[in-house]
This record gives structure tokens, sequence and C-alpha cells, in this order.
């Protein structure tokens, strides 16, 4: 590993940009990603003893969750938290990168370390992400096409849920005619071509089209390639916000709550009244989530598990579910493990430190 860029590119793999939400900050926030990469340093918050600690344990690179700048912003003067941290991670040549939403979004991310806290079975997403899904439309000639749907598969098309390699094709018969500057794989140029040709439909998660369209350039015979893409209204239902998924046996509300609190060590719980309900089938969404508590009422959730619930969101409860605070930090505190533990595997002898810093702004008493 020498460049910053080439651990970018391993960040992206584990959580693709593209699962993002639109109003997120996610990706690279500060730094030249062509340096030399010295070391890497995983943590919550980018915030400003943070970056004094990367700079004691001389890593130039470090991954945050929460991106350190969310908006706009005009003037770096240091008169607050985040143009202070921006300041000295610039004056110390220090590349600040947040998976945030990106992480939030993937079914092996935030949510799914999560439930997988808690010991739910049987998990699935709760608000499955809308319009990332492409489909591509291409034609070659008989003799071509098996060799472009492979490339296409190898690139990542062709998979829904939990099969892949799938694409529909249908025979039709192609003209063209090329002119004076054209190189035809078949026919002559001036001369009016006709015959019969493969066509190939895939569908793909948008964030592999530069991937896709690449590999079927490198694999397509023609000289110029057609291709169609397709903007598709389908729900995708691996990736999304929050996921729900059942306890192996049922509890009893304040058991439950006492073991949540327990396993995301927790340092108490607000929740909305009991309702009298064995609790199986639990949702969770970390970090903010109040937004989605008519989804976890609809999936038919005996309690839902998020964060930074305020006052009159606890009526939404309608005596249908526990709903339960669990606080922003805890609901996403094994996040930052799970990054090392990815980096590690993937970038061995190479410095992946994960930070002793608490960033955790709340406080009890």
């Amino acid at each position: 590993m020498s460049t910053i860029k080439e651990i970018l590119s391993i960040l992206e793999e584990m959580a693709p940009l593209a699962y993002a939400e639109d109003f997120d900050n996610v990706g690279l926030i500060i730094g030249n990603e062509d340096s030399e990469a010295t070391g890497v340093l995983v943590c919550h918050d980018a915030l400003e003893n943070v970056i004094d600690e990367a700079i004691a344990k001389k890593c130039n690179l470090i991954v945050c969750f929460h991106p350190i700048l969310f908006s706009g912003i005009k003037k770096i003067t240091g008169k607050n938290y985040v143009e202070r941290s921006l300041l000295k991670a610039i004056k110390n040549d220090i590349a600040i990168y947040a998976v945030h939403t990106a992480l939030d979004n993937h079914p092996e991310g935030v949510n799914k370390i999560f439930c997988d806290t808690l010991g739910l079975i049987n998990t699935q997403i709760l608000i499955p992400k809308q319009n990332h899904i492409r489909k591509l439309v291409t034609y070659t000639i008989r003799d071509n096409a098996e060799k472009v749907r492979n490339a296409l598969f190898e690139a990542g098309a062709g998979s829904i849920g939990n099969y892949d390699k799938c694409s529909f094709n249908s025979e039709g018969t192609f003209t063209y005619q090329g002119n004076e500057k054209s190189e035809p794989t078949i026919g002559q140029r001036g001369v009016l071509s006709t015959g019969t040709e493969t066509k190939i439909e895939v569908v793909y998660a948008k964030h592999l089209e530069a991937k896709i369209i690449k590999a079927l350039k490198e694999n397509h015979i023609y000289e110029e390639v057609a291709v169609e893409i397709y903007n598709m209204k389908n729900t995708f239902n691996h990736i999304g916000l929050g996921m729900i998924g059942e306890l192996e046996e049922p509890m009893d509300e304040k058991d439950f709550l006492l073991y949540a609190k327990d396993k995301m060590k927790a340092n108490g719980i607000r929740h909305s009244a009991f309702i009298g309900k064995k609790i199986k089938k639990v949702a969770v969404l970390g970090g903010s989530g109040s937004f989605a508590i008519k989804n976890a009422i609809q999936a038919g959730a005996d309690a839902f598990l998020t964060a930074d619930l305020k006052y009159h969101q606890y009526y939404e409860a309608e005596n249908q579910l526990l709903l339960a605070d669990i606080g922003h930090f805890e609901s996403e505190r094994y996040t930052k493990e799970y990054i090392v533990d990815y980096l590690r595997k993937k970038i061995l002898n190479f410095a992946i430190i994960l930070s002793e810093e608490n960033t955790n702004p709340v406080k009890y008493l």
C-alpha cells in the first residue's frame, strides 16, 4: 500500500459512495489522494483531539463515520470545533474520509452490526433504497454475445437478490452503413450491412456503472458499441436504511430494554409506555431514526430501537410498539471496529489503528 488513493478504493468497496443519501457528505472531505499513506486512524468523529491522536501516531489518513464537514462553509477561521479540526488537519497534511450513510445503507453495515449485537435473526432492510437499479441494453453478433454477457456478469451486472448471471436475450435483424472513416467489423464501409444480432438486457446497481461500461467496451467486438441505460423505479430490497429482525425467543418489554442496554453499552434508555406485549420482532436504525417510526409499525415490529427522539415523537408509537432511544453514539458504537477489521483484512503489514478517543458528546450523571 503506497498512496491514500489505493486505500480509498478499498473503502469504496466496503461502503460504495452511491449507497449514501443525497443529503450526506461522504468520501474524501479534505486531503490529497495522491499523497503517500503513512497510517490510517479510524474514529467515530474527526474532532480536534482525534487529529492530535493521528499526528502522534503518524497517521495521515483519518477514516471517520460522521463527516466533520457536513454543510457548506465559506470561511475557515477556527471559530468553532469544525473549523479548528479542519485547520489542524490541513496544517498537518492529514486527509479525512467519511463513510456515514454509505455504510448506514449497506446490508452488512451499521444496522446489521446493530442487529448482530442484539442477536437478531431473519434480518432484512427496513426502508429499501429507491431508484438505485438501472438497466443496460446492448447488441452484438451471436458469436460475441457469450463473451459480452460473461464480462457484464463479472463486473457485477445481472445480480438480483439471491440470483446472479441474470439476463434477457432476444434476436433481431441489424442494419448499418459505415462512412469513409469507419472500420466495420462486419461488412464494408459505404455498403449497407445486414444480419442477425443478439440483444442483451441486464440490470445492475448504479454504483457499478463505470465498471460495467468499461467491461462492455473491452469485450465487445464492434468499433462503435450501442448501449442504452435506463433508470428503473424498482425498489432495491438489499440496501437501505434500518433493519428488522427477530429475537430467538420473545422477551418481556422491560427485560428486552435491559438486554438492549447491556448489549449496546448504553448509559440509559428513554422509551415509550409499555403496552403489555412480548417483544419478538425488532426494528433498528442507527443514529437519528424518528422518520422511520411509521415504517417500523408497518413492518409489524414489536419494538423499534433508534436515537434522537423528541418528546412528541414518543406518541407516534400509538400503543402499537415499544419505541426506545438508546443514544446516537451508542446505536453506532461498534461501527469503527467494523471498519478497522475490514481494512486489516484487506491491507496487510500496514498501520490500521482504532482511535482511543471517546467522541460521544453526550454525558450522563
